[in-house]
């Protein structure tokens, strides 16, 4: 199956081995050298409304994602 970037993006990550969600797919990494898809990362909490800062960033590999649905990827955690 074929999925845009942009398909991609905003989807719900969740964990098969407890089913809790993760978070949204917030940006994509791609390793140029190969020509793949990296991993996807999902952005930190914001902390007090943004003004002081996010928790950190949550990059999954892609050899960790199991399906990828049309709302929701799910991946081995």
């Amino acid at each position: 199956m074929i999925h845009r970037i942009a398909e991609l993006k905003d989807r719900q990550v969740v964990c098969i081995r407890d089913g809790s969600i993760l978070g949204f797919v917030g940006d994509i990494e791609l390793d140029t050298e190969n020509g793949k898809l990296a991993s996807i990362v999902i952005f930190g909490k914001s902390k007090g409304f943004g003004l002081l800062g996010r928790d950190d960033d949550m990059v999954i590999p892609w050899e960790s994602i199991e399906i990828i649905g049309d709302e929701t990827i799910l991946v081995n955690c």
